[in-house]
């Protein structure tokens, strides 16, 4: 037995590698780079799996960290759209257009707010998953949250008048 979830460790992975490697994937915006984070994120918390209470709320942190490590090491310059090819995969390409659809509607959040909007609506967290996640108050995470959505509503009515 596991954690306050009372299942065993092996379980817990495989109920959230899918969910892991999405929640990457839409920091990361490459599948690798996504496989790679969650792998190591598995490794991290096989080595702690004694100092870790909640496996699921662990291995959600360790992979935020990790997609903040790759984007801090990378600060890769901005490329133009026109440049880029895009993947030979129609699955692959769609889940980009995806990707790329929704961070233009979280562009104008500010970055603590769209995270949360990412982190609840996208990835399906609940708000005492990220504030374990991002170690804030849940109050916090929710206002944010609520301010990001009444921000992307205005924005949304605003334009579609």
């Amino acid at each position: 037995m596991f954690g306050s979830r009372r299942r065993n460790i092996g379980q817990v992975i495989e109920d959230n590698l899918d969910s892991l490697t999405r929640f990457a994937y839409f920091r990361t915006g490459n599948r690798a780079e996504a496989e790679d984070i969650v792998y190591e994120a598995v490794v991290r918390l096989l080595e702690n799996r004694e100092k870790v209470n909640d496996a699921r709320c662990y291995l959600f942190k360790i992979v935020y960290n990790l997609c903040r490590d790759e984007f801090r090491r990378k600060r890769l310059p901005t490329v133009p759209l026109d440049n880029i090819e895009l993947a030979d995969e129609p699955d692959e390409r769609l889940e980009q257009e995806e990707i790329d659809r929704i961070n233009r509607l979280l562009d104008g959040l500010p970055p603590n707010e769209a995270e949360m909007v990412r982190m609840n609506v996208v990835d399906e967290l609940s708000f005492v998953e990220i504030s374990h996640i991002l170690s804030l108050p849940q109050s916090t995470a929710k206002s944010r949250f609520y301010a990001g959505m009444k921000k992307l509503r205005e924005k949304y009515f605003t334009n579609n008048q």
